[in-house]
């Protein structure tokens, strides 16, 4: 037996030996160098409270901690996971982006359209936080509806088909309230009802601004519809009038006489929808439809009542009647809370719309010795505007012309990162994306032109219709430069050419002042 000490173990060798001879066969065994125990401490597991107190240092404290990239959502009232929060009262619903990309929200069971949209602004941490809407929308029979601020998120869910595709788009709303603002737009005078108020001696404009305005009641609507007949492909058209009763037809003319008319629908139990390409899913006779449905039900073909209309004010003021005469006065409390809430982080709006860095702009004189003066003859603050028009290209002409003026520090495709920009989108698609957002004055995108190469169109809204303007790439002293009046006015990127006309308007027919975005969830 051999024994060779090395640290706190001992190798023992062991070889039986014949005639003093060893054999070559051995053994090897470890033994520790203490004495012999009574008995053998063994490792046991050591239970590590999860709860530890902030005066226990950890284990691994020579490592720093990691701070947390992301310390907003943390804060966010929006519970986005794959597991469901602790609380039962939360439900799932899935939200998609105008880009077709969609998230999961937690919410809880009496969430408003209102107070998911604030969920979302800051989950997809917006910009601003005006104009957001929760649409619904149905893609394979082409319909959708924006809900209302109120209108409680799980309830409308609830009466979704379970094989269906419906889905909540979020997305910007400019014209949800548009109405209270410019009601005589939406509201021409001639699809008022001259039964309403007669005695008194009312006429159609002093008869929206009380009823609309004050009460937020809508008066009676009447006009031609086109209306698709049950189970076949031809339409009629037929003389529809709206009151807080109900929808009715006239069964003779335009005739209002009770015994011609017909009851058609209750509004308490309906809900309005625009129709997208109506003329390939139904045939309609023009771009301009829109359909009711019974709000309680699931979605079904033979359900809904198809209507158009001649053109887009027409439909703009039947929808928006539907809604006043549903919904009323909480329409009006949810208008004033629109316009209560967070502004924009450019600048908060005063209550005739304006921004205050735009109501902050006046006209200035700086000809005279004395120093500025304020313009009040609005005829002369006109004509100023038109003259710093003028002076704008040869201002810039100057100074891109400066031998120290760095090429590299805007470039020209600046425009890309832009939100208003939208690439290569066709001019239906553009037109399309508009309509969802609200027919809006001053509403806008810029796109790139289809049938002129290096060029660009605008899209602009005004009246309720979208106008087109070719912006024309040209060259003057070497430089590249963007127009749209034949050169008169040069702007070296798209960038300025937007700045410019957010305060003047120039050869439009209103200043640019809501983006038309597309949010990524």
């Amino acid at each position: 037996m051999m024994e060779v000490a090395a640290g706190p173990w001992t190798e023992v060798f062991e070889g039986s030996e014949r005639n003093g001879e060893s054999l070559g066969s051995s053994t090897l065994t470890l033994a520790p160098l203490v004495a012999d125990s009574p008995s053998i401490r063994r490792s046991q597991p050591i239970f590590i409270n999860s709860n530890r107190s902030k005066g226990v240092e950890s284990f691994s404290s020579s490592v720093p901690s990691i701070p947390n990239p992301f310390p907003e959502l943390s804060k966010s009232p929006v519970l986005i996971s794959s597991l469901p929060p602790q609380t039962s009262d939360k439900h799932l619903i899935k939200v998609y982006g105008e880009d077709s990309h969609s998230r999961s929200v937690w919410v809880s069971r009496g969430a408003t359209a209102r107070e998911v949209c604030h969920m979302l602004v800051q989950t997809a941490h917006c910009t601003d936080e005006e104009n957001w809407a929760l649409l619904e929308v149905h893609p394979v029979l082409g319909l959708e509806r924006c809900l209302e601020d109120h209108e409680v998120v799980l309830e409308v869910q609830a009466t979704w088909s379970l094989k269906g595709d419906t889905r909540f788009v979020f997305c910007k709303n400019y014209a949800k309230y548009e109405f209270f603002r410019k009601p005589m737009l939406f509201f021409p005078e001639c699809m008022i009802s001259d039964s309403a108020d007669v005695s008194k001696g009312m006429t159609s404009s002093e008869l929206i601004q009380q009823n609309l305005l004050k009460s937020g009641a809508c008066p009676e609507i009447q006009g031609f519809l086109h209306v698709k007949e049950a189970s076949r492909k031809a339409w009629k058209k037929v003389y529809f009038f709206l009151r807080r009763s109900g929808l009715y037809c006239s069964t003779k003319g335009s005739s209002k006489e009770p015994r011609h008319l017909q009851y058609v629908a209750d509004l308490d139990d309906l809900n309005v929808y625009a129709v997208v390409n109506g003329r390939k899913l139904y045939g309609a006779p023009a771009d301009f439809t829109f359909c009711i449905k019974p709000s309680k039900n699931p979605v079904r073909t033979q359900d809904l009542k198809i209507l158009c209309a001649e053109n887009e004010q027409t439909r703009t003021c039947w929808t928006s009647a539907f809604r006043l005469f549903k919904y009323g006065k909480q329409l009006q409390c949810n208008y004033q809370l629109s316009k209560s809430a967070p502004r924009s982080l450019e600048g908060s709006k005063l209550p005739d719309g304006k921004s205050k860095s735009e109501a902050s702009l006046v006209a200035m004189d700086f000809s005279g010795k004395a120093g500025g003066r304020v313009i009040q003859n609005p005829t002369e603050a006109q004509s100023a505007e038109r003259e710093e028009g003028q002076a704008w290209r040869r201002r810039e002409a100057l100074r891109c012309s400066l031998p120290n003026l760095n090429s590299g520090a805007r470039p020209s495709s600046i425009h890309k990162s832009q939100p208003w920009f939208h690439g290569g989108v066709s001019r239906k698609e553009a037109q399309r994306l508009m309509e969802k957002q609200g027919l809006v004055d001053g509403m806008f995108l810029i796109r790139e032109s289809q049938q002129h190469a290096q060029c660009f169109v605008l899209e602009l809204c005004y009246k309720l219709k979208a106008r087109h303007y070719l912006v024309i790439a040209c060259e003057d002293g070497g430089r590249k430069y963007f127009t749209m009046d034949d050169g008169l006015t040069l702007f070296i990127d798209l960038l300025q050419l937007v700045e410019f006309h957010q305060i003047n308007k120039g050869i439009l027919p209103v200043c640019l002042k809501h983006p038309c975005v597309c949010v990524a969830l």
